[in-house]
């Protein structure tokens, strides 16, 4: 799946027609005793989540690609150089670091009715640079491509 490369805002209108009780949270949508602890939704964490790991990804990419001394910089930012191989194998060792950058110029999903696909060409505004990069292991047994979104996600500290 692609990072976008520009970072943007989740924001949406909660607001609806009906009365809400005593205890209504505008911002949880939900109704809770004035001493009960606040609920946050869950789905909120994994935007934030999401945020966080897409803007760790574009500072990677963005400092591997400037760094002088790649090995180093791999290491400052704590990519294994090997990695134990699936199922007691023999371990697997970082051959690749692959940035791949794409643009996006339309979308196109399946249509109703019909064996054509529905396709919408984006208007240049709309056309967003996407890059994604993998950490490529290998050993004579297998390959692993660790996407870097995997590997943030692995590193980021549990809250």
């Amino acid at each position: 799946m692609p990072h976008d490369h520009h970072a943007h805002s989740h924001e949406h209108d909660h607001s609806h027609g009906h009365p809400h009780g005593p205890g209504h949270n505008h911002q949880t949508g939900h109704n809770h005793a004035a001493d009960a602890p606040m609920h946050l939704h869950s789905h909120m964490e994994e935007e934030d989540a999401a945020t966080e790991i897409g803007m760790l990804c574009e500072q990677f990419i963005e400092g591997f690609r400037d760094a002088t001394d790649k090995a180093t910089f791999l290491r400052l930012a704590g990519v294994a150089f090997e990695v134990p191989g699936s199922a007691g194998g023999p371990s697997l060792k970082l051959v690749d670091v692959k940035v791949e950058t794409a643009w996006q110029v339309g979308a196109a999903s399946p249509a109703f009715g019909s064996a054509e696909l529905s396709y919408l060409p984006f208007p240049g505004a709309m056309i967003r640079e996407r890059t994604n990069c993998a950490l490529v292991y290998v050993s004579k047994q297998e390959r692993r491509d660790l996407d870097l979104r995997e590997f943030m996600q692995q590193r980021r500290p549990t809250m």
